[in-house]
C-alpha cells in the first residue's frame, strides 16, 4: 500500500496510549461537558441566519455578499476539521477541543466589534474553526467511554448539531426583538463558548495522545483553494452568468486544484486526509450519506428563516413572522431531535447504524416533501419542524457511529473528522445552491424570491435526504447490521 493510503509512519510507530474507560460518574460529567460545548458550536453556525436580511440593510450589501457571513463559517470548518482532528489523534483530543472552542471565543469578539462586512466575515471564518469540536468529541467518547454507552453518547453529542442550530435562531430572535445591533448576538456566543471551555477543561479526559508528527499544510491550503473556487462559482453564478468566463474559470480551477489535492494526499507521507478513510469500501457510503445529510440540514436553516419572515400581505406567501418567530417555529425540531437522538441508540443496537440512518433520512425527506406541498399555514411549519427533528435526531446519532465503527481506535478522531468535513462541505454547497436558486427566481421589480423558488429548494432538500436514505440502506445490505 502506498504511503498516502497507508497509516502514517509516525502514527504507526507510536500507538495511542491505552486509557481505562471512564467510570459512570466521570463519563456522565464528560458527556455533559462535550454536549454543552457541541451545543455552543452548533449555535454559532445558525445564529446569524435570521440576521442576514438586516445585515443587507446595515452594510448596504447584496444577498450574495451577505450569504458569505454564513458560508465563510462552514468553509473554515471544512478546512480546519481534518487538520485539528488529525492533531487530536497525534497530540491529544482535549487540547484540540480547547483550541477549537478558543477560536470561537476569539471569532465571536471579532464579529461583535465589526463595523463593516469584511471583518464580520473574517470573524465568522474564525468561529467556523470550532466546528472541528464535534468530531473530536465523538473521538473522545469512543476512546474513553464504556463500550455499552458509546452509541448513546455519540447520539447525544451528534444531536447537538441540530438542536444547537434551532436554538441559535431562537437566541437571535429574542435579542433581535430588543435591538437592531448584531453585536449582542456575538457577545452572547462568546460568553457561552467561554463557559463551555471551562467545562471541557474541568471534565473532559485527555485521550488519543501520540508521539507527534507533521501537519500537511500544503494539503490544507490546496483543499481551501478548491473549496473556495467551487463555492464562489456556485454563489456568483446568477450574478456573473453561468456561462461567463469568470464562473467557468472558477469551476475549472476547482476541478484542477481538487485533482492536485488528491494527487498530493496520495503521495505525502502524513496526509491531511488519508484517502482510504474518505473513499474506502466502508467509509465511502458513510461519507456520502454525511454529505447529503449536511446538505439537507443546512438547506433547511438557510431557507426557513427567509420563508417565515416574508410578508404575506405584500408578496402573497410567507408567514410575516419576526426573527423571534423563526426560532419559535423551530422549537418542535429541538424537542424531537433531543428525544429521538437517545432512542436512536436502541434502534441502532437492534438493526444496525446503517438501517437506522436510512430511517432517519426518510423522515427528513418526508418533512421537506410536506413543506413543498403544503406551506400556507403555521401548522405546516410546525409539522415540518417536528418531523425533521425526528429525522435528524435519528440520522445523525447513527451517522456518528457509522463513521467510526470500522476504524482503529487510534484513528477515531480523524475518521470522525473526515465524516464531519464532508457534512460541512455539503452544508456549504447547500447555502450556495439555495442562495443561487432564490436569487435567480425573484418577483419582478424586487429582490424577493418567488414562492416557486422556495418550493424548488424544498424539493432539492427532499432529494438530498432521499439519496442519503438510499445510500445508507445500500450500505446496510452490503455490510450487514454492524
Amino acid at each position: 500500500m502506498s504511503a498516502g493510503l497507508g497509516r502514517p509512519v509516525s502514527a504507526a510507530a507510536a500507538p495511542a496510549r491505552p486509557l481505562p474507560a471512564a467510570r459512570p460518574a466521570g463519563a456522565a460529567l464528560t458527556l455533559v461537558a462535550l454536549s454543552t460545548a457541541g451545543l455552543v458550536v452548533s449555535v454559532q453556525q445558525t445564529m446569524v441566519i435570521p440576521l442576514l436580511p438586516g445585515l443587507m440593510t446595515t452594510f448596504d450589501a447584496s444577498v450574495t455578499a451577505v450569504t458569505w457571513v454564513f458560508t465563510a463559517s462552514l468553509l473554515a470548518g471544512a478546512v480546519a476539521t481534518p487538520l485539528l482532528t488529525r492533531f487530536g489523534d497525534m497530540y491529544g483530543k482535549k487540547r484540540m477541543i480547547l483550541l477549537a472552542i478558543g477560536t470561537l471565543v476569539a471569532g465571536s469578539a471579532m464579529c461583535a466589534l465589526s463595523d463593516s462586512l469584511a471583518p464580520l466575515i473574517a470573524g465568522r471564518a474564525l468561529q467556523g474553526v470550532s466546528v472541528s469540536l464535534i468530531p473530536l468529541a465523538i473521538g473522545t467518547i469512543r476512546d474513553a467511554f464504556p463500550a455499552d454507552r458509546i452509541t448513546t453518547a455519540i447520539g447525544v453529542v451528534s444531536a447537538t448539531m441540530g438542536v444547537g442550530g434551532a436554538a441559535g435562531m431562537l437566541v437571535t430572535g429574542l435579542i433581535a426583538a430588543r435591538t437592531t445591533s448584531h453585536a449582542p448576538v456575538f457577545w452572547i456566543a462568546g460568553g457561552l463558548a467561554a463557559a463551555g471551555m471551562v467545562l471541557i477543561a474541568l471534565c473532559a479526559p485527555q485521550v488519543g495522545e501520540r508521539a507527534g508528527g507533521r501537519p500537511d499544510l500544503p494539503g490544507a491550503a490546496l483543499m481551501a483553494c478548491w473549496l473556495v473556487c467551487l463555492l464562489l462559482a456556485i454563489s456568483q453564478g446568477n450574478t456573473w452568468g453561468w456561462g461567463s468566463p469568470a464562473v467557468i474559470g472558477l469551476f475549472a480551477g476547482a476541478a484542477v486544484l481538487c485533482a492536485a489535492w488528491v494527487w498530493l494526499e496520495m503521495r505525502v507521507r502524513e496526509p491531511l486526509v488519508r484517502l482510504a478513510l474518505l473513499t474506502g469500501r466502508r467509509s465511502l457510503s458513510a461519507n456520502l450519506a454525511s454529505l447529503l445529510l449536511g446538505f439537507a440540514l443546512f438547506a433547511m436553516f438557510t431557507l426557513i428563516a427567509g420563508f417565515i419572515q416574508t410578508p404575506r400581505e405584500r408578496f402573497g406567501y410567507g408567514l410575516s413572522g419576526s426573527v423571534l418567530d423563526v426560532g419559535l417555529y423551530m422549537l418542535p425540531s429541538t424537542v424531537t431531535m433531543l428525544g429521538f437522538s437517545v432512542v436512536a441508540g436502541r434502534i441502532s443496537a437492534r438493526i444496525g447504524p446503517a438501517f437506522t440512518l436510512a430511517i432517519g433520512s426518510g423522515f427528513v425527506a418526508v418533512s421537506y416533501m410536506w413543506l413543498a406541498v403544503s406551506h400556507g399555514h403555521v401548522s405546516d411549519i410546525l409539522a415540518f419542524s417536528a418531523i425533521q427533528g425526528i429525522g435528524f435526531g435519528i440520522a445523525y446519532a447513527a451517522l456518528g457511529t457509522l463513521a467510526v465503527q470500522h476504524v482503529p481506535m487510534g484513528e477515531s478522531g480523524i475518521a470522525s473528522g473526515i465524516n464531519s468535513l464532508v457534512r460541512t462541505a455539503g452544508g456549504s454547497v447547500a447555502g450556495a445552491v439555495t442562495s443561487a436558486v432564490l436569487a435567480g427566481l425573484t418577483i419582478a421589480g424586487t429582490s424577493t424570491p418567488t414562492l416557486h423558488a422556495y418550493v424548488v429548494c424544498f424539493w432539492i432538500g427532499a432529494t438530498g435526504a432521499v439519496l442519503a436514505a438510499l445510500v445508507a440502506f445500500t450500505h446496510g445490505l452490503r455490510h450487514g447490521h454492524m
